[in-house]
């Protein structure tokens, strides 16, 4: 009787185990950071300014595009993000001001988008691109090129 009982619990310790097993192991899906949008989100090593959402709307032969992104100054005083579009000799330098306390939207139909000449790079890829602001490290990531086909990106190709 006794080891009825005893296999019995075993038995549905090993069911219990093995059918959760895999959950006491495996990283929650739900904590993992990730954008949730278009664009990328860069790295706060970058520096103090917060830099959302950033993604480049091309024309259709993705000879230039906008970059638009919201970049977000939590600091009380103005700042300078320092961008590289792409790497080496052929890497375009673009410079945007930040205000202190402020989010600056480029392409949100108050303030222009970047423009990027000679982006060279068709939508659908990614292009590696530079960012760095105050005393920050900078960070360099891989950022989406879109084209205007869907209706709200639409007004964004240059």
């Amino acid at each position: 009787m006794k080891t009825r009982l005893i296999t019995s619990i075993a038995v549905g310790a090993a069911v219990v185990l093995g059918t959760s097993g895999c959950a006491m192991i495996s990283p929650q899906s739900t904590t993992l950071q990730y954008s949730p949008s278009d664009g990328m989100n860069v790295p706060d090593s970058s520096g103090p300014l917060d830099v959302r959402n950033v993604l480049i709307v091309a024309n259709e032969d993705g000879s230039e595009g906008n970059l638009v992104a919201a970049i977000v100054n939590p600091t009380d005083k103005a700042e300078v993000l320092n961008i590289e579009v792409g790497e080496g000799a052929d890497a375009i330098p673009l410079t945007v001001r930040v205000p202190a306390g402020t989010t600056k939207s480029l392409g949100d139909g108050e303030t222009e988008p970047l423009l990027i000449e000679d982006l060279d790079t068709m939508p659908g890829a990614t292009i590696s691109m530079y960012f760095q602001s105050g005393d920050g490290e900078g960070v360099r990531t891989y950022i989406p090129v879109l084209d205007g086909t869907l209706d709200y990106l639409a007004p964004l190709v240059p």
